[in-house]
């Protein structure tokens, strides 16, 4: 039998059946042992790449005693485990959701992300990041903590051998999300990661004007064994998108966004002077010819 391309659906549901065997203490080749299935076949249900049925996966499950609410989880991928994009709703609390993305982060060979309004989570100081979540009004104050240990934990994916290019807007740079102190190091962490060389990040400049990212920030993710997809975020629901006209799309996005923005050294210039200019703390002043 042909494996069947893996979808996001397909992928969450392996490593669902991959952490359940963790947990049990098994080995894939424990888990084939008692169901009577080849290590190929568990390998492929392990990996997305060929999906069980509802039966075969609630027999998994129990081999790893896998019940409640984890055990329905993960049955209700099995049964959606061929449609392709994602829509996850998950309120205004932590997402558990986050896990999905994370994943395909990890083990992603590419990562381009378009921020208009304020700086990639990954690009983020934790100043920032809790000022910007303070900021919000929208979250109980005992989960900001949560949520910016949760973002800069993904930060180690910096220099995990991935390539990052990060196109953002002027407006992400001036919109005062935090104190001056805080944006000047917001803005000087930016010019320290824009040097690495597995990292590139462009500025679109406002006087642009209209841009091919008015209609909102957006993650276009590449992968070696799989298709590539995007992933959209609000305040309630994350959205991936894998099918190839949707993916098209948002490369004609950030094609058209790379033509508009300033080169690499511009940007840095822009980004320094606005730290100079709008955030300027007494060292700044002192530096100054």
């Amino acid at each position: 039998m042909r494996d069947r391309e893996t979808t996001i659906r397909s992928r969450e549901l392996g490593e669902g059946l991959r952490v359940a065997l963790q947990a049990a203490g098994l080995s894939s080749k424990d888990a084939g042992v008692r169901l009577g299935w080849s290590d190929s076949r568990v390998s492929r249900l392990l990996s997305g790449k060929r999906g069980g049925s509802e039966i075969d996966v609630a027999a998994f499950l129990a081999v790893c005693g896998v019940t409640g609410g984890e055990r329905d989880r993960l049955l209700a991928l099995c049964r959606e485990m061929n449609t392709r994009g994602w829509l996850q709703q998950h309120g205004g609390t932590l997402p558990k959701q986050l896990r999905t993305l994370i994943d395909h982060e990890n083990v992603a060979t590419r990562i381009d992300e378009f921020q208009p309004i304020v700086v990639p989570g990954l690009l983020q100081t934790g100043d920032y990041a809790r000022a910007l979540l303070s900021g919000t009004g929208t979250l109980p104050t005992d989960e900001i903590e949560d949520r910016v240990a949760a973002r800069l934990a993904r930060q180690s994916l910096l220099g995990s051998g991935a390539g990052f290019r990060f196109i953002v807007h002027e407006f992400a740079l001036l919109l005062p999300a935090a104190t001056p102190d805080v944006m000047s190091e917001q803005l000087h962490h930016l010019l320290r990661l824009s040097v690495r060389p597995y990292l590139s990040l462009r500025v679109v400049p406002a006087s642009a004007g209209v841009h091919a990212g008015i209609a909102g920030a957006f993650k276009l993710m590449e992968f070696t064994e799989f298709r590539p997809i995007v992933y959209l975020d609000s305040q309630t629901a994350s959205i991936f998108l894998e099918e190839p006209a949707e993916i098209a799309a948002y490369r004609r996005s950030l094609s058209a966004l790379a033509d508009t923005a300033l080169d690499e050294g511009q940007s840095r210039e822009l980004i320094a002077n606005i730290a100079l200019e709008k955030y300027a703390t007494p060292e700044d002043a002192d530096a100054r010819p």
